[in-house]
């Protein structure tokens, strides 16, 4: 699944909306129906699902789903799985450190 295609099932899941109304120049508010809780959520949802922080300054400038999809594709490399984190990364054995 894209990156695209993730932001858009979690815009649908988040918003309680149709997937096919998901579409690139909808806009959160007005044709998806969103309020200030529903961003709030749907910028917190993102954040968990790809391992991202989304300054506030930068959440309140997502305003179709087009922006958020290429906000979120600016961000993550395609290569992390949904769920936003790398096996591996930051972690390692008492193995690795002791190494005599």
């Amino acid at each position: 699944m894209s990156v695209a295609e993730q932001v858009r099932a979690l815009i649908a899941k988040q918003l309680e909306v149709e997937e096919g109304k998901v579409v690139p120049e909808a806009s959160l508010v007005d044709d998806l129906g969103a309020d200030s809780l529903d961003a709030v959520e749907l910028v917190m949802a993102i954040e968990e699902e790809f391992g991202l922080e989304i300054p506030d300054e930068e959440a309140e400038q997502l305003q179709r789903v087009g922006e958020v999809i290429q906000y979120v594709e600016r961000r993550v490399p395609s290569q992390i799985p949904a769920t936003g984190r790398v096996s591996g990364v930051g972690t390692h054995s008492q193995a690795e450190e002791s190494s005599d």
